[in-house]
């Protein structure tokens, strides 16, 4: 499992229905038993700044347009971790980065 990978999983708590997932955490950290990831949706909302709206394509796995939402971020273990499905190209990661660090406070 990679940085910009989307996987199955489900969540504990309030999101907690099987749904796919970016893992954003970084490929330093591979070995380590929890991932971080963030939720996404095919509920698509107009909020760009914290929705990433992604088209659904073979490359990625997903069965319909969906959001990452970059406000839903999760650690879960990784033996929590579904299937690998896909991956986001490197321009959609690029945004994705860009779009947390915003969220974060980090830009």
């Amino acid at each position: 499992m990679k940085r910009g990978d989307v996987v199955t999983v489900v969540a504990p708590g309030d999101y907690g229905k099987p749904r796919p997932a970016l893992v954003v955490q970084s490929d330093l950290f591979q070995d380590h038993p929890s991932v971080t990831v963030c939720l996404m949706t095919s509920d698509l909302r107009d909020t760009p700044l914290f929705r990433f709206t992604v088209p659904s394509k073979p490359s990625n796995g997903l069965q319909k347009p969906s959001q990452v939402m970059l406000d839903k971020i999760v650690t879960l273990l990784s033996t929590r971790i579904g299937e690998t499905i896909g991956r986001l190209d490197d321009g959609e990661m690029a945004e994705v980065t860009r779009l947390l660090a915003l969220w974060l406070g980090l830009a």
